[in-house]
């Protein structure tokens, strides 16, 4: 066995690769329609797609009207699937192709399910439209009006029928699959709401729909939010060229999506055959379904519904022995606006989160002032800006707010000028106190030796400087009856990197404990960007994002080059960010965390978001991002909780989640990390080509 190969296979992450067709038809022709099929059966196959769908009554044509009461169509749609049958008896991926099928004198629009040249069930449509353009009533009869439970078709015997079946994949347990024809999903209740409750993880929709002006973003509402509610895939066809244009147009739109989040769309109006495929994240859908426990609330109170469904077990051909990369691309930066459409919605969104926040705690309290240290780097920055837009909304002067800047033994001329330029800016009241004399006593009390002339630069000389700043903060709180404002952020937190209590992990309230320094970074550029607070603060802002990060408690080499640089201990913001979003959010094994990370960020050409022009974006190896990811589990799950567990208060963000204790994380603060490192050691430290 290759581990290596194995590794960089969508399948071994609990990924499934499924295609959505749309073939090029010809009414009541279905020796050319078959031929169609089958041709894209063979593109599917190809491209590693297990399952592809068709559209509804993808064999005879849907628009055919008055024909499919003729004899001499509905047998030749039955050779036609017996065509089908044949051509993909070799073939490794299952198939849902749509006919009319005549069972105990009744005509039904039907859906097959079929691989290896054997049928696995037949499922006719639930609601027939008969409306409008629509009249299936003239022709069909609803799947529910069947007597019958098993049919016999073309020599094979005793076949689920019915519009309760479910498809299990036995050797891809997290797979099961459920079919719905056109109009059902435009039911107020779609058969696929009980379907999903019942197990069904992905939804298939052969449908015919034919096209009127916006109708496709009304398909794209339609598939979107069935995915969303049912937290499901949801895979739809719509017929293309070739149908009937007698009264009626055709685009032949396909849409894959995975719980709200549109995968792939096809071309519409295409002359030809097209077919698309989507790679489904099952481990997302599990996750979600088992986190969000209002769906199995739905599931126990609809139990008797759900009871009369059936499965079907099947086995799925997975090509999971040799390299197979994903198809679907995910964004480097997970917390950072991705939506280009929306992103001024988004960034202003964060801000009157944050803005509304303290606010209210400074409502809540009767407090007219805040009171922040200032140190010229992000997150400080972030909540100055947050700070000076809460006073804004107040009413009052930006002079309530104190900024102290209090540079220490390792303060950068850099970060000292860009902290004096920013309060000045911004208009606040700033006091500048040196801690070195403070932090000596401290030093002498305690017999540090760094009291005594020698340079030991330990975990203690670091703590004292945190430490007298925080002090100094809550003193001058005190004195002038205000509120210390934090700003450590979601990526220090999710790392420990903070100074427990008497430090930066402390504050009267927390502004960016749910925002990570990725996003810190958008909302600062965007900020200034767009001059907001004036062209002086937009300089400073754009000289603090190009500041190296660095808590500046060790002396460098010299005055403006800082002795610590925070990404090389802990690693980059931006990786650490990534394996943070996915890990808190969805709970993922650290080997698929790894092949998300490795799938974003090895081609420097890829996801790459141009609007954040950092050093230090570039692509990273599988050994690189296995060395971070063992230093973020080794932080996160092992040695940081209990700072975790007693941060102060501070709003929830964004939906990648928060590390509050009352919020969405709560864990022990002494657990151990030894099951992800485990995990962790299966990840290969070699790029495999």
């Amino acid at each position: 066995m290759d581990v290596g190969k194995e590794f960089f296979n969508i399948y071994n992450h609990n990924f499934v690769r499924l295609a959505a067709a749309v073939p090029e038809v010809k009414v009541a022709d279905p020796v050319f329609n078959a031929e169609k099929t089958i041709l894209l059966m063979h593109k599917a196959a190809e491209k590693k797609a297990i399952l592809v769908v068709f559209p509804e009554l993808g064999l005879s044509a849907y628009s055919c009207d008055d024909l499919f009461h003729q004899q001499a169509l509905l047998d030749a749609c039955l050779q036609a699937l017996s065509d089908v049958l044949v051509a993909m008896r070799d073939l490794p991926v299952a198939a849902i192709v749509g006919l009319p099928l005549r069972i105990n004198e009744m005509l039904f629009n039907c859906a097959v399910v079929l691989s290896h040249g054997h049928i696995h069930g037949v499922i006719p449509k639930t609601y027939l439209p008969n409306y409008r353009e629509f009249y299936e009533l003239r022709q069909f009869t609803p799947g529910d009006r069947s007597m019958c439970e098993t049919i016999n078709l073309l020599d094979q015997t005793d076949i689920p029928f019915g519009n309760r079946l479910l498809f299990r994949t036995d050797n891809q347990p997290l797979l099961t699959f459920y079919v719905e024809i056109c109009e059902d999903l435009w039911a107020p209740i779609p058969p696929s709401s009980y379907a999903a409750l019942a197990g069904a993880t992905i939804i298939l929709n052969p449908s015919a729909s034919n096209v009127t002006v916006t109708k496709d973003d009304y398909r794209r509402q339609l598939t979107a939010n069935q995915s969303a509610r049912c937290l499901a895939a949801y895979l739809y066809t719509a017929a293309g060229f070739g149908e009937s244009t007698t009264d009626l147009a055709w685009d032949g739109q396909a849409i894959i999506c995975e719980n709200g989040t549109r995968i792939v769309e096809s071309a519409r109006f295409l002359y030809d055959s097209q077919i698309v495929t989507g790679d489904i994240d099952l481990d997302r859908l599990s996750q979600e379904r088992m986190r969000q426990n209002s769906f199995s609330q739905a599931a126990e109170r609809h139990r008797d519904e759900l009871a009369q469904f059936r499965t079907v077990h099947i086995q799925a051909d997975i090509p999971c022995h040799d390299r197979l990369l994903l198809e679907r691309a995910y964004e480097r930066f997970p917390f950072v606006p991705s939506d280009r459409t929306r992103q001024d919605d988004r960034c202003k969104d964060v801000y009157e989160i944050q803005v509304q926040g303290l606010v209210k705690r400074l409502k809540a309290t009767d407090t007219k002032k805040v009171v922040i240290g200032v140190s010229g780097g992000l997150d400080s920055t972030q909540a100055l800006i947050v700070c000076a837009r809460a006073m804004d909304v107040m009413g009052l002067p930006r002079s309530s707010i104190n900024a102290l800047i209090m540079p220490g033994f390792a303060t950068s001329v850099r970060t000292l000028d860009q902290a004096r330029r920013l309060t000045a800016a911004v208009g606040c009241a700033t006091r500048e106190i040196d801690i070195k004399p403070s932090c000596m006593q401290m030093f002498k009390d305690i017999e540090h030796p760094f009291a005594e002339g020698r340079p030991v630069y330990d975990i203690a000389f670091e703590n004292i400087q945190a430490g007298e700043r925080t002090s100094h903060l809550f003193r001058f709180a005190n004195l002038y009856q205000g509120m210390v404002v934090g700003t450590s952020d979601l990526s220090e937190l999710a790392l420990g990197w903070s100074t427990y209590g008497v430090g930066d992990h402390m504050a009267h309230y927390h502004l960016n404990a749910s925002v990570p320094k990725t996003l810190i970074q958008y909302l600062i550029r965007w900020v200034a960007q767009r001059s907001s607070l004036g062209e002086e603060v937009s300089r400073v802002l754009f000289d603090v994002l190009e500041t190296t990060i660095s808590p500046e408690l060790i002396p460098g080499s010299s005055e403006d080059e800082p002795g610590q640089h925070s990404e090389h201990v802990i690693g980059p913001y931006e990786l650490q960010d990534f394996h943070l979003y996915y890990i808190l959010r969805f709970g993922f094994l650290p080997r698929k965390v790894a092949f998300l990370a490795w799938s974003a960020w090895h081609d420097k050409n890829v996801g790459l978001w141009p609007d954040i022009p950092r050093e230090g974006h570039h692509e990273y190896t599988i050994a690189e991002i296995k060395e971070w990811l063992k230093v973020f589990i080794e932080r996160f799950f092992r040695s940081s909780q209990y700072k975790r567990s007693c941060i102060a208060n501070s709003p929830k963000v964004g939906s990648g989640g928060s590390l509050s204790p009352r919020g969405d994380y709560r864990a022990p603060s002494d657990s151990e990390a030894a099951p992800w490192l485990t995990d962790l050691s299966l990840i290969p430290e070699i790029d495999q080509e």
